[in-house]
C-alpha cells in the first residue's frame, strides 16, 4: 500500500473522528495517516501480537531480534517453533525475523495455521530496524489495538468515524487465489459479508472505503 498511498488518502474525507482499520496487516495507511485517535485490529493473532509488543516492549522486542543469526539453516529452525509456547516479547521476535526473511516478506499459513512461507534469499536482510521499530512504537502508544473479526468493527463505530477495508483481495484468476493470510482463509461468502458491513456502515453516515481487485464479483 505504500505506492500507493496518496491515491488511497484522495477517497478519505478531509475530517473524521476516529479512524479504524480491521485488516491493519502491514500498517502502511495507518502510519501513512497518523490519525489522532485510531483503533488498530486483525484476525492474525501473531500479528497484533507483534504491534502490542512495539507499542508496549519495543526495547525488549530489539534485544530478541539482535540475537537472531539470518541463514537459511536458522530460518527453517525458528520457522518450527510453536509460537505459542514463547514468550509474548519471544513469538513478536519471531514473526517480524520471519517476514524479513522469508520469500518476498509473504505471510502465508497452512490449513493448520502453521506458518509455511519459504526462505527468501537476500543480500543482507535487516532483521532489527531499531530506527523504525522506535518510530513506530511512538506512534502506537495511544493506538487501540485488537484481535478481533473484521466484521466486529461495527459494534465500536460511530456516526463521523472512519473505516478503512483492506481486506485479502478477490483473486482475478483461478490461479492467482491467495486466501491464506489465516488458516480459515477469506473467501466470497467473506467477502459478501464485508460488503453487507460496509454498506451498513454507510447508512449510519459513517465513512468507509474499501481496496480490492478489480473483478466482476467484486
Amino acid at each position: 500500500k505504500g505506492a500507493i498511498l496518496e491515491s488511497i488518502f484522495d477517497c478519505f474525507p478531509q475530517r473524521f473522528k476516529g479512524y479504524h482499520e480491521p485488516f491493519v496487516g502491514g500498517g502502511a495507511v495507518f502510519f501513512g495517516l497518523d490519525p489522532k485517535k485510531a483503533v488498530l485490529s486483525d484476525i492474525n493473532a501473531e500479528l497484533i501480537n507483534v504491534y502490542k509488543t512495539i507499542r508496549d516492549d519495543v526495547d525488549g522486542l530489539i534485544r530478541q531480534l539482535r540475537r537472531y543469526k539470518i541463514s537459511e539453516d536458522d530460518f527453517y529452525k525458528v520457522r518450527a517453533r510453536d509460537p505459542k509456547r514463547l514468550s509474548v516479547v519471544g513469538s513478536a521476535a519471531r514473526t517480524v525475523y520471519l517476514n524479513r526473511t522469508c520469500f518476498n516478506g509473504l505471510y502465508r499459513v497452512n490449513k493448520k495455521g502453521k506458518f509455511n512461507a519459504p526462505y527468501g534469499r537476500y543480500a543482507n536482510p535487516k532483521v532489527c530496524n531499531e530506527e523504525n521499530l522506535r518510530a513506530c512504537s511512538a506512534v502506537l502508544q495511544d493506538v487501540e489495538i485488537l484481535h478481533q473479526n473484521a466484521l466486529e468493527v461495527t459494534q465500536r463505530v460511530s456516526k463521523g468515524d472512519l473505516v478503512y477495508f483492506d481486506p485479502p483481495y478477490d483473486p482475478i484468476s483461478s490461479t492467482a487465489s491467495f486466501t491464506s493470510y489465516t488458516a480459515q482463509g477469506f473467501g466470497r461468502e467473506d467477502q459478501e459479508a464485508l460488503a453487507e458491513v460496509f454498506a451498513s456502515l454507510a447508512r449510519k453516515k459513517v465513512h468507509v472505503v474499501l481496496s480490492n481487485s478489480n473483478t466482476p464479483f467484486i
